[in-house]
């Protein structure tokens, strides 16, 4: 037996080896044929490899190609034998060959001659694409990037399933791809490839149904499904229509004339299988995001005692041409509370220390995300147990709860807890600041060599680095390495550097009054330093975080303001006090475009040409948040035919004031663009001299022109702004902020001032008259400076003086994050803001309020800045007028803080 199957594996051997073999003349050969006498396929004989020769080839290299083969002149092989089954083998695994066959064309003594007889596979020119639009198909080539590579199925399998994967993404889950191949002859041995597209239409989330939930309601299980939403709808009448449709005529005779009352369950169960109101939730069906969301509602039910809670079963099922339904089952299990909490392995802080560190008593709910927040990290509160040991220097501290005892409803954690040794801070550096000169960083840096490690200085110079601007907040990473045995940490604060240079640039022709716009230039990395270095230049000179600032703005011949300041944010090198010096010069104009024999001329001008330099430090105490401004302010306000607008009795001219400003300011919130949490709380004043006290001639009855030469006042700001994230969401944010503002005198000896005062209404931006001389505050769904004393008295005999002196003003605001890309930050928001503004302090109410309401959009670009559009409604009539203000539309660029 075993005799005869060595005869049939041999007989095998020989038939595989003679088909290997083409022995005679090849189409390809020029030598004689070979003799089939001069090989004997019973006895291989050995021979030296004398030439070997590749025919066919268009695209690939001769030399290549044999020597992929393994095969070499000079080799010794056996024929038939190995050598040529391998080289086959070779050649056939690089993918690269359509059919090859190994032919003998000459044999003469030992030598024989070999030729490789080669048919290559086609290789992709280029693809095309149809039934999708330019952009689906720009993402797609990116997915798709095949040109060049050889025509195999596994290759054009693997591009039809990034295309299906692409739209199934989309919530295409029915999408059709078709692969065509077309030779291209354009190019040799080359195929054009196109993909036939059909995304059918979006598959919509028709209805979930959630089972086994006894004490979450249906309600509240799906808010967690954050991506996989029912589609927005009300199908009451449907419902309805399509019953009595389906119905008999006594059927339907029965139902109208039949009345009963619904338990409270039944008419929630009613409203919310029918109205599904969620119009700004997409309702597609993603199954990487299915996949996430029940994750959520596990969660979401440990977050509320539900230990156990799990998912039995769920099933994804059509229910029409385009749409699906989800069936989700749930086992809630039992409900499970805290009861006896150990801790074990602490040395440093006792028991009580922690537990009240902990927050979490004997009773509470179990709640497995509060717990780790709470032992781990709290970004909201930053007191959790771990920054008891990480910031006094203990980087290995590590605690771990562990389930000890579960009885009944109750559960017994032991806190198992390493602390390690005390490390100490080794080295600090700084990678990716390409543009930004590295002691620019270093000094923010709050966490310094030599000392102990503290993970609060770590989080805070995060938010430092992310409040310079100049690089992205998402990706400040720092990388940590630490060394056991040395008890010594190295820190790599890794950055990316954004663009945060800004151009303000807008502009029309406004017919009869000229060029209507704004051109603006921010560096907000400029270097003096750098001027003659032209290796700095981007465009110019950057990377000592000094901040150059260029303006001019124009309405036309009406209204033109110049600007340039220069701020120096570490002046003398050493501590961060920022000088900043200031030129302003501004000028509005009226021009006659009403009386044709005057038409474009000037009938008056109102000047003010003003320079500041100021001092900011931060400071301390009563924490180091708090900062603290100084600047010195002169202006020169010059009047010709003018004056009255503001209520003064002398149309032409000039006035001056010296002023004494002060700010003290505290600023926590996380990021300048799109704050999450934190508040920007700030007090401002702005004092002149008492120049009446100085000069007895004047008082109340001296002529405008002597008591206002030089200006006398003192004005007071107060802003506040406080950030909260909401359901533990770092996209949804609530907003609250109050401003209040105050004009006054010192004495009644010539009263409050006409300039200087708050005009109130709109976007609290504005070209239009009298924007210069005021403190411009937005209200919005009310029209620009509306809400001002004495707006309706202007261009009479007499006007009061223009503005208020005194206001206040409330917003709430929702915002969401739509996009966090630094270079396009998005975000939405819902606002209710209320404010007024009176003439005197007799009338000052802070309770008969303007109110608004309305939405808006905010996206930042670096290039431009932050530009935004709001629709208000205001709800109240403004002064002189009985209506209610209505809706508006209102555009801003830049943060409008009041």
């Amino acid at each position: 037996m075993k005799r005869s199957l060595l005869i049939l594996f041999c007989l095998i051997w020989a038939s595989t080896a003679m088909s290997q073999i083409r022995l005679g003349q090849s189409r390809f050969a020029t030598a004689k044929p070979v003799d089939i006498l001069e090989l004997n396929y019973s006895k291989p004989q050995t021979f030296r490899v004398a030439e070997i020769k590749a025919v066919g080839l268009s695209t690939l290299d001769e030399n290549a190609i044999i020597s992929l083969a393994g095969i070499k002149v000079d080799d010794r092989i056996e024929v038939p034998g190995d050598a040529i089954s391998n080289a086959l083998k070779k050649l056939w695994n690089q993918g690269i060959i359509g059919d090859v066959k190994i032919l003998v064309t000459k044999i003469e003594g030992e030598d024989i001659y070999l030729l490789l007889e080669l048919t290559e596979r086609p290789r992709f020119s280029r693809v095309e694409f149809t039934g999708i639009n330019k952009t689906q198909e720009s993402e797609l080539r990116d997915k798709v990037n095949i040109r060049g590579r050889v025509v195999r199925e596994d290759v054009l399998n693997t591009a039809e399933r990034n295309i299906q994967k692409y739209f199934v993404d989309k919530g295409y889950l029915n999408t059709e791809v078709k692969v065509n191949q077309v030779r291209d002859t354009t190019l040799p041995n080359s195929v054009l490839l196109r993909f036939d597209v059909d995304p059918k239409s979006k598959v919509k989330i028709n209805e979930i149904r959630i089972f086994g939930n006894e004490e979450i309601p249906d309600s509240k299980v799906k808010g967690k499904l954050k991506k996989t939403k029912e589609h927005a709808r009300v199908s009451v009448f449907r419902d309805f229509y399509s019953r009595m449709t389906e119905a008999s005529p006594s059927d339907v005779a029965n139902t109208l004339r039949y009345t009963d009352s619904a338990s409270r369950e039944d008419v929630k169960t009613y409203i919310n299988k029918n109205f599904k109101l969620n119009f700004f939730a997409g309702s597609k069906y993603i199954p990487k995001e299915y996949r996430n969301d029940k994750d959520n509602v596990i969660n979401f039910y440990q977050t509320k005692g539900f230990r156990d809670a799990k998912i039995v079963s769920d099933s994804v099922y059509a229910f029409g041409k385009d749409e699906i339904n989800i069936d989700l089952e749930l086992e809630e299990g039992r409900k499970y509370y805290y009861r006896n909490i150990e801790f074990t392995g602490n040395f440093i802080h006792p028991d009580e220390v922690l537990r009240a560190k902990l927050g979490i008593q004997k009773g509470d709910v179990y709640d497995k995300e509060r717990l780790d927040k709470r032992l781990n990290y709290d970004p909201q509160k930053g007191d959790d147990v771990s920054s008891l040991y990480q910031d006094d220097g203990y980087l290995f501290f590590n605690i771990q709860p562990v389930e000890v005892n579960v009885v009944g409803d109750s559960i017994d954690l032991e806190m198992r807890i390493f602390e390690g040794p005390q490390v100490t801070v080794n080295s600090v550096n700084i990678k990716g600041n390409e543009r930004t000169s590295d002691h620019v960083v270093m000094r923010e840096i709050r966490i310094l060599p030599g000392q102990k490690f503290n993970r609060a200085l770590l989080v805070r110079t995060i938010r430092e680095l992310s409040q310079l601007g100049y690089f992205d907040p998402e990706k400040i990473n720092p990388d940590l390495r630490p060394n056991f045995e040395a008890a010594t940490v190295d820190i790599t604060f890794e950055l990316e550097e954004r663009p945060n240079d800004q151009i303000e640039l807008s502009g029309g022709w406004g017919g009869f009054y000229g060029f209507v716009g704004t051109v603006g230039l921010v560096f907000n990395n400029f270097s003096i330093k750098n001027i003659g270095n032209f290796d700095k230049w981007d465009p110019l000179p950057v990377g000592d975080g000094q901040k150059l600032s260029l303006r001019v703005q124009a309405n036309g011949r009406t209204f033109q303001n110049y600007s340039v300041s220069l701020t120096e944010p570490w002046f003398g090198g050493r501590k961060p006090n920022a000088l900043s010096i200031s030129f302003n010069h501004s000028v509005q104009r009226q021009v006659d475009f009403f009386n044709s024999a005057n038409f474009g001329n000037e009938l008056g001008f109102f000047k003010i040409t003003g320079a500041t330099i100021g001092l900011a430090r931060r400071v301390t105490w009563p924490d180091d948040y708090f900062s603290i401004s100084n600047s010195l302010q002169f202006q020169v306000y010059e009047f010709d035919r003018f004056g009255t607008s503001f209520g003064l009795s002398y149309p032409t001219g000039r006035s001056n004031s010296i002023t004494f400003n002060n700010t003290i300011a505290r600023n926590n919130v996380d990021n300048p663009i799109y704050p999450r949490f934190g508040s920007n709380i700030m007090l401002s004043t702005a004092l002149t001299p008492p120049y009446t006290s100085l000069n007895k001639n004047i008082d109340a009855e001296s002529p405008d022109e002597e008591k206002y030469k030089w200006l006398e006042y003192h004005k007071w700001m107060f802003d506040a702004s406080i950030y909260t994230p909401l359901f533990g969401s770092n996209k949804l944010v609530a907003s609250a902020r109050a401003h209040m503002g105050f004009l006054g005198s010192y004495g009644d000896r010539i009263g409050i001032i006409p300039l200087e005062r708050f005009v109130m209404g709109g976007d609290g931006m504005t070209f239009n008259n009298f924007a210069l001389g005021q403190e411009i505050i937005g209200l919005r769904g009310y029209e620009n400076q509306s809400i001002t004393p004495g707006r309706d008295t202007r261009g009479t005999e007499n006007p009061d003086p223009y503005g208020g002196i005194v206001y206040n003003k409330y917003v709430m605001e929702l915002r969401f994050l739509v996009s966090p890309n630094p270079s396009a930050t998005i975000f939405v928001l819902g606002f209710a803001e209320a404010g007024n503004n009176w003439g005197s302090y007799k009338e000052f109410n802070p309770y008969d309020l303007k109110k608004s309401a309305g939405v808006g959009a905010r996206i930042f670009m670096p290039a431009f800045g932050l530009l935004g559009v709001d629709w208000g409604y205001g709800f109240d009539a403004i002064p002189g007028q009985t209506r209610r203000s209505g809706p508006q539309f209102h555009f801003t660029i830049g943060q409008q803080f009041r």
